[in-house]
């Protein structure tokens, strides 16, 4: 079992599932199975953490007044990001689809406990922030199982973090990594949305420097 070499279908499969992770933005209301929610959730539970800390926090917002609360977050903090622009890029800035709290059915807040006795502290005594690379770790996995089953996921990173965190009434030690939108895409792309409007361009190749 543990030596399969896997087939190159297999791995195409696996290129595409790669190059149709997307960030989703827009998305379609229909709900979700919670059978499929479960099964890629439970892909954070494969995923790697420093000293088996497993310091993920995940708070599923399913109220209307939660949700209402990380809505108005996001546009205070979109409206702030907008005067850090002028010009053209302010005009583009100001026509991005930047969330999709309005529409995803399914909507989680991912922390990080930094302060974890879970793994005894192995790995994060000289970087601590290790805690927090494993959470990102494990959003990775669950970001592609979505994608597997066709479902898309939304990065939501224009807010306050201690504001959310009050809002949903977290423990002090929890650090919010994430809001993260869930739900079926309106359209599928191997090319980032902010690629297509001109807003940057992804990088050819991987530049990679030797010491």
């Amino acid at each position: 079992m543990w030596d399969q070499t896997f087939t190159d279908d297999f791995r195409a499969q696996f290129d595409l599932l790669l190059r149709l992770r997307r960030d989703v933005r827009r998305f379609r209301t229909d709900a979700i199975d919670e059978a499929v929610l479960t099964r890629c959730l439970d892909a954070f539970r494969l995923a790697p953490s420093v000293g088996l800390s497993e310091p993920w926090r995940v708070i599923r917002v399913k109220s209307q007044p939660a949700r209402d609360a990380a809505l108005r977050n996001f546009q205070t903090a979109n409206a702030q990001a907008l005067d850090g622009y002028s010009g053209e890029k302010a005009q583009l800035y100001s026509r991005l689809k930047l969330s999709g709290m309005q529409e995803a059915p399914v909507q989680l807040a991912v922390f990080c406990d930094d302060t974890t006795d879970k793994g005894q502290g192995l790995g994060a005594g000289t970087m601590p922030e290790m805690r927090r690379y494993s959470v990102v770790s494990a959003i990775t996995l669950f970001w592609l199982a979505l994608r597997a089953e066709g479902l898309g996921l939304g990065w939501v990173s224009i807010l306050d973090p201690d504001q959310m965190a009050r809002d949903l009434d977290v423990p002090e030690d929890w650090r919010l990594i994430g809001y993260f939108c869930v739900g079926m895409p309106e359209t599928q792309s191997d090319t980032p949305e902010l690629e297509q409007v001109g807003w940057e361009c992804r990088n050819d190749s991987l530049p990679i420097e030797v010491r």
